[in-house]
């Protein structure tokens, strides 16, 4: 069933050179810790995509940046101030090998 058309944006050709994957595993204490979180990571303007997971990380954001200043910046005042973190690993993209858009049907 197709759901809806839509646009692929390349951000590289908008001047965002930096993709970084974090990984984030919630501060479990707190029973709105998901919430508060989630709610904060969809006010950052660099954030092109939030999953969630089962199994020890909990969510997973996808960053953009124009550079390294630019993402050095985000991290420090937009990432590491969102609330309820416990522990975050970052996974910089290097280079898309394959990116599979169709399905054989």
């Amino acid at each position: 069933m197709i759901r809806a058309e839509r646009a692929i944006i390349d951000w590289r050709k908008l001047g965002y050179e930096v993709e970084v994957s974090l990984r984030f595993t919630l501060d479990k204490t707190n029973p709105r810790a998901f919430d508060e979180f989630i709610t904060a990571a969809r006010k950052v303007p660099e954030v092109t995509a939030i999953e969630t997971f089962l199994g020890r990380v909990g969510v997973r954001l996808n960053v953009i940046a124009r550079d390294m200043g630019h993402w050095q910046d985000i991290y420090r005042h937009r990432i590491l101030t969102l609330p309820h973190i416990a522990e975050v690993e970052a996974l910089m993209l290097v280079s898309t090998i394959r990116e599979g858009e169709a399905l054989p049907i």
